[in-house]
């Protein structure tokens, strides 16, 4: 694997909550009992969605259309099959489907407008939303709250929305498949690695209860950071300790980056060369600085089967470098 692998994709304004690490709420919503469905699949059954903020939903019937500002949720809806009307903005290369849906705006910066004149029965959003609820529900439309912090979230979410737009084959189709992915890595020898989420002048380390924590786990990396203390802002995520990763010196450092990735890129690289301790460590030496790419990892809904095979490739070639 070459040095620095950069897929310079166009960058979502999103923050660390808006990325699929949203802070955890209260135990119970985090719970599998929170996450699952309440429903009635038989025909003209009522369905009862709970949302990951503990909401309540009822719906008489699937609902007709749907916007999302999740783009881990748009992934999801459309291998459902749902009448998705309305997206994130995305910057990186889209297929014709997603490109073809409306722009709505980002969970900072919704098109209110857009949000209104596509009347969507209901919209999908990260939690950080809940500033802009009123504005929206105004106009009738029925916002539901969305995090993915794990791949059993992204399981319980596919489940959800499977049962909501009467797609369950499907939905249980996707599941087995995620499942199977983790499967055939579940005897692979773990390699010492650092998941790192930058941002322009900010550098964090990813932790085990984090979405990227979780695909690393799965794809038989160890996380070298998953005993470091939270952050009380961000508590899937810690403070880099130059100390520690000194110590237990990774042989794989792999970059987050969904926002102004050059100047993230640049930003990083800079610390490498400054820092005499970063430059010692082995997955420097042996060039193995890995930029994850945001098409994968941004979110990455029903991809996170390649997401995890990606990690896996990056795995492989460090341990051969070692």
């Amino acid at each position: 694997m070459k040095n620095f692998k950069f897929l310079l994709v166009g960058a979502l304004a999103l923050t660390l909550a808006a990325c699929g690490e949203e802070n955890k709420q209260a135990d119970g919503n985090a719970s599998t009992d929170k996450v699952e469905m309440e429903q009635q699949v038989e025909t003209g059954g009522t369905v009862t969605l709970i949302d990951d903020l503990g909401n309540k939903h009822e719906f008489a019937e699937m609902p007709a259309s749907v916007a999302t500002l999740h783009r881990g949720v748009l992934d999801i809806l459309l291998a459902l099959g749902a009448n998705v009307t309305g997206r994130p903005t995305i910057s990186s290369d889209m297929k014709a489907e997603v490109k073809a849906i409306q722009e709505i705006g980002n969970p900072h910066e919704p098109s209110f407008e857009q949000i209104a004149a596509l009347n969507a029965e209901v919209l999908i959003v990260p939690p950080n939303f809940q500033q802009f609820a009123t504005t929206v529900e105004a106009t009738g439309t029925k916002i539901v709250y969305s995090t993915m912090n794990s791949i059993d979230d992204i399981k319980n979410t596919i489940k959800k929305y499977g049962a909501l737009f009467n797609n369950i084959a499907t939905a249980e189709k996707l599941v087995a498949q995620i499942d199977e992915k983790i499967a055939q890595g579940a005897t692979q020898t773990t390699l010492d690695a650092l998941i790192v989420y930058g941002a322009p002048g900010t550098y964090l380390a990813a932790l085990d209860n984090s979405l990227y924590g979780d695909i690393l786990k799965n794809a038989g990396g160890k996380n070298i950071a998953a005993d470091l203390p939270a952050t009380d802002k961000f508590p899937t995520y810690a403070n880099l300790s130059v100390e520690k990763i000194v110590e237990r010196n990774p042989k794989v450092i792999m970059l987050i980056t969904h926002a102004n990735p050059a100047t993230v890129k640049e930003g990083f690289e800079k610390q490498l060369k400054e820092n005499a301790a970063w430059k010692n460590l082995d997955a420097v030496k042996n060039n193995q600085i890995i930029i994850l790419p945001a098409d994968l990892f941004d979110n990455p809904g029903t991809q996170v089967i390649e997401a995890i095979d990606y990690m896996r490739d990056a795995l492989k070639t460090a341990e051969e470098a070692a």
